[in-house]
């Protein structure tokens, strides 16, 4: 499917602000995937939708998600904002026809990562994160550390997910532990 239609069908299944939010982090990780020598066009695609399965209404995803046999875990029930990535990654399939899986894995790790995330995964999270839209203290310098140390990016945009979770008394979701630990023994070398 081209680009341009993947795009139409989008504009109608989320709001008009939520579009405009992936809209921004297409264009980050274009940025991001020619900085990192990786497929622009992967990063389009998997940029364009990561939040195509972004419903406000909780009774939504939970339905959706049983439709599509995605097994939540505790920590998903707890804290539905985390289904909308791999539900996400179901409907690329069926509604989009996206196949790759590094790009199915793009989409459905961009919320909570993964160890061992491939460098299309990373650019998927850390542009959502980055996008221009977004404006808190410290982002500017996560910004600036994502195109030069992209793995650095994501441990510091952790720590920060990491403390307004523990801040709003929410589960932590075991992969992104993992991830943010993984990316640091691999940064430490101790792997």
């Amino acid at each position: 499917m081209k680009i341009e239609k993947m795009k139409s069908i989008l504009k109608k299944d989320i709001d008009k602000e939520r579009y405009k939010h992936t809209i921004r982090v297409t264009e980050t990780a274009i940025k991001l995937a020619k900085n990192y020598k990786v497929d622009t066009e992967k990063a389009h695609i998997a940029a364009l939708l990561h939040d195509s399965a972004k419903y406000k209404d909780k009774d939504t995803l939970l339905k959706k998600s049983q439709e599509f046999g995605i097994i939540l875990d505790a920590v998903m029930k707890n804290n539905p904002h985390l289904i909308h990535p791999f539900l996400g990654a179901e409907l690329a399939k069926v509604k989009y026809n996206i196949l790759d899986e590094d790009i199915l894995n793009a989409i459905k790790y961009h919320t909570t990562g993964r160890k061992n995330m491939s460098m299309l995964e990373k650019i998927i999270f850390i542009a959502d994160y980055i996008e221009p839209g977004r404006n808190f203290p410290g982002l500017e310098k996560i910004r600036e550390i994502s195109f030069e140390d992209i793995d650095l990016g994501i441990i510091l945009a952790m720590d920060n997910t990491l403390k307004y979770i523990i801040n709003k008394g929410w589960l932590i979701h075991p992969n992104t532990i993992e991830t943010r630990n993984s990316l640091i023994l691999k940064r430490n070398k101790i792997i």
